[in-house]
Parts: C-alpha cells; structure tokens; sequence
C-alpha cells in the first residue's frame, strides 16, 4: 500500500511541476513568435494524451481481470479440498482420523498463509508448511488406497488431492503475476508527459486555473492508484480479504 501511495503522490507532484513547467515554457514561446508558438501542438498533443489513455485502459483492465481471476482461485481452492476431505469417507476407518487431522491443519495453514501478508517471509514461511502437510496428507492417503484396494477409490481419492495439490501452485503463481516494472515506468512517465504538454495548452491565459492544473494531476494519480491497488490486493485498500471467507466456513464445516 505504502508503495502505491507513494507512486501515486509522486506523480501527483511531478505532474504539478511539469504543468507550471509547461505553462512558463508556453508563455515565452508565444512571446516569441504569437502566431506559431502553438502550430503543431494540437497533434502532438493528441498522438500523446491517446498514447496514455490507451496505456491507463489496458492497465487498468488487466488489473481487473486478474483481480476477479484472484478471487474466483479462491473459491476453486475451498472447492477441491471440500471434495478431497467428503472424499476420505471412501478409505477405511481406521485411516481417516488422521487424515481429517492433517486436512484441518492444512486448511488453518492455507488461510494463515495469506493472513499473514503484506508480512511476506511470513507467508512463505506458512506456504512451506502447507506443502509440506500436502506431503503428509499424500503420504497417508496413498496408503489407505493401497489397503482398500479399490482401483475407482484410488483413482477419485488421487485425484481430488492432484487438484488440492496444483491449486495452491496457481494461486501462488497468480499471486506474482503483474505486468513488467516498464509498464508503471511508461505510466509515470507519459502521465508527466501528458501533464508538460497540457500546462504548454494553458500558457495563453492570463492566470492559473488550478481547478484544471490540480484536478488533472489529481484524476490521473488516483486512477494509476487504483490500478497499483488491483494489482496487489492484499497490500492496499481494494483487497480480496472478505472472498478468504469461504475457506473459514469450509473449516467450521469440516470440525
């Protein structure tokens, strides 16, 4: 979060400095030369404020998208360890104690895990705790498929505990996925481009409108905001947090 408020101020602030920048720029040009001192601008200006409003789209776009495909993991993960866990009815008696045992122990990690953020050696600590149950649960199970002796058993039982497995390899993986570093570098970069140029529309006025100089940087800090804070939902004020909700009540389902 401190991150993208920082990012976000900083451009804030630089927009507002090229804004003035531009203005004081404008103003000698067209104390130079008042009737060429804007010839060209209009297109420049629109190749671009186009340039940057395409890249804000499709940033903030694909921010959402992860975001929702974040959420809807989460969901996939309280599903498969659902179905592992009805699915130990399957194996005999005398092996399912212990692997209800380490299921619940595996889910209190799971959402521990992801607690403990924005604290990352934290949540790494808990991930490796929760393979390494994944390990013990596989252990197990496979043991009790070997004493039950049923080929459809072992293939159901195998497999929902292949998809508890991999499920926690694609939300950790989801969770690293954002666009290359360049892509906010060309976001600050065009959006103090952006400003230069607009204060250098505003040198033909005799004063400052600041509702203008400061709503402009304003409205383009706060989108950019926005889409850091999609970006990584467990760090700002848009969080996933309230979907972690469903692991907790598959916990109080399965005491």
């Amino acid at each position: 979060m401190l991150s993208a408020l920082l990012f976000a101020a900083g451009l804030f602030l630089g927009m507002l400095v090229l804004q003035e920048t531009g203005r004081r720029f404008g103003a000698r040009r067209i104390a130079e030369d008042p009737g060429g001192a804007r010839l060209g601008a209009g297109a420049v200006e629109g190749a671009v404020f186009g340039l940057f409003g395409l890249l804000i789209a499709f940033t903030f776009s694909g921010a959402a998208s992860r975001f929702d495909s974040r959420r809807q993991l989460v969901v996939q993960e309280a599903n498969t360890i659902g179905t592992a866990y009805l699915r130990l009815d399957l194996l005999p008696a005398g092996a399912q104690p212990a692997l209800r045992e380490l299921f619940r122990a595996y889910l209190d990690s799971r959402i521990e895990t992801y607690r403990k953020l924005p604290d990352v050696a934290a949540a790494e600590k808990e991930l490796a705790h929760s393979i390494k149950l994944q390990g013990e649960i596989w252990t197990r199970a496979a043991a009790a498929c070997r004493e039950q002796g049923n080929p459809a058993v072992t293939t159901l039982m195998i497999g929902s505990l292949n998809e508890m497995i991999d499920i926690v390899t694609t939300r950790t993986m989801a969770a690293r996925i954002h666009p290359p570093a360049v892509v906010f570098g060309m976001l600050f970069g065009l959006g103090l481009g952006s400003a230069l140029l607009a204060g250098y529309g505003m040198a033909g006025g005799k004063t400052r409108n600041w509702a203008l100089i400061i709503g402009f940087a304003a409205i383009v800090a706060i989108s950019v905001y926005v889409i850091l804070d999609m970006e990584y939902p467990r760090l700002g004020l848009i969080r996933i947090d309230a979907v972690d909700r469903v692991l907790v009540e598959l916990k109080g389902s399965i005491k």
